[in-house]
């Protein structure tokens, strides 16, 4: 009897070991044709990508430079069909068209243009609500921030590059444009013009505008923070208003160690008949000397359009000073439809 009751309380204890080595089934296993092949901030912001094919009036002068068919990426910010993109394919558009990623076609127009950050808003046809992105803080971006940059290409697939922000710092061109704070973005997208720049949580904190340098690439990015402070009176007027319209020459001009060295003019622009000749070095403006293409763009933004500007440029060790009477760009571009 007792060794009756000493196998059953061993039987017992062995209970739970024996629980234990019972065959459990194993752990699911995802099965990687399900596992999406975009990380989660594309996925956020994708619905919002659109692709826009542009096509600008042939005998403008922005299609000497451009061509009159453009394609870029945009990005809606708003459930009404309001998206925005870089304002260089939107130049004198004559139609616009926007690819959406569920593979419709729809008309667009042009809304706004803002030269002087460079970005552009166009409105989709059709009724809403239409899938929106949110706006991030760009403000609070710091160099290694980890970045997305998510866009299309022609054949509207998406174009997406995991990267960082590898620099923050002031950027001028050619073309009179300087931005205070730009994002440097590396590596670069293959299809850089109008693509969201997004934080890790899908939040849009860019828009890709240029593609810098040699491969790998380098994207500058306009902050959203130059487009949130504006976007109401782009949406309302067209333009931003609220402040002069800023005087332009239509130079076209390189910054080195040499100076700031004109390279050619807009050929509809003021500077183009005011005597200036390339390979002039620009040494002043309005008597107040410029070493830099920085400098070149402060001292002549001190004014507004229309004032008379005397740039002084050194031509075969002598100097001249060119009288030229600047203009608003924006008289000269086809006005966006109200």
């Amino acid at each position: 009897m007792a060794r009756r009751a000493t196998i059953a309380l061993m039987g017992f204890l062995l209970l739970p070991g024996l629980a234990l080595a019972v065959p459990r089934p194993p752990a699911p296993r995802l099965d990687p044709r399900t596992i999406p092949a975009e990380p989660s901030y594309v996925r956020r912001v994708e619905p919002a990508i659109v692709g826009l094919n542009v096509r600008a009036d042939e005998n403008a002068f922005s299609s000497e430079r451009l061509g009159s068919r453009r394609f870029g990426s945009g990005v809606v910010f708003d459930a009404r069909g309001y998206a925005l993109t870089v304002s260089y394919i939107l130049l004198d558009a004559v139609t616009i068209e926007a690819r959406t990623r569920d593979g419709r076609t729809v008309p667009a127009r042009l809304v706004a243009l803002d030269l002087e950050t460079g970005l552009g808003v166009v409105r989709l046809d059709g009724p809403g609500p239409w899938p929106a992105a949110s706006l991030g803080q760009s403000a609070d971006a710091s160099v290694g921030m980890l970045t997305g940059t998510v866009g299309v290409d022609e054949d509207n697939d998406l174009v997406h590059v995991s990267g960082s922000v590898r620099g923050i710092r002031r950027f001028s061109s050619f073309w009179e444009y300087m931005l205070d704070r730009a994002l440097l973005v590396a590596p670069g997208s293959p299809s850089w013009g109008g693509s969201a720049v997004v934080d890790t949580e899908g939040r849009v904190i860019g828009l890709a505008s240029l593609r810098l340098g040699e491969h790998p690439h380098v994207n500058l990015a306009i902050p959203i923070e130059k487009f949130v402070s504006i976007k109401d009176e782009l949406i309302a007027a067209g333009r931003v208003v609220s402040r002069p319209p800023r005087p332009w020459l239509g130079l076209y001009t390189s910054g080195s160690a040499d100076g700031v060295v004109v390279e050619g003019m807009a050929p509809v622009g003021p500077a183009a008949g005011a005597g200036f000749q390339k390979g002039d070095r620009i040494v002043s403006v309005n008597g107040v000397g410029v070493v830099s293409q920085e400098e070149f763009y402060e001292q002549l933004w001190r004014g507004q359009a229309g004032d008379i500007v005397r740039v002084g440029v050194r031509r075969e060790e002598r100097l001249h000073v060119i009288a030229v009477r600047s203009i608003d760009r924006y008289r000269l571009l086809r006005p966006p439809l109200r």
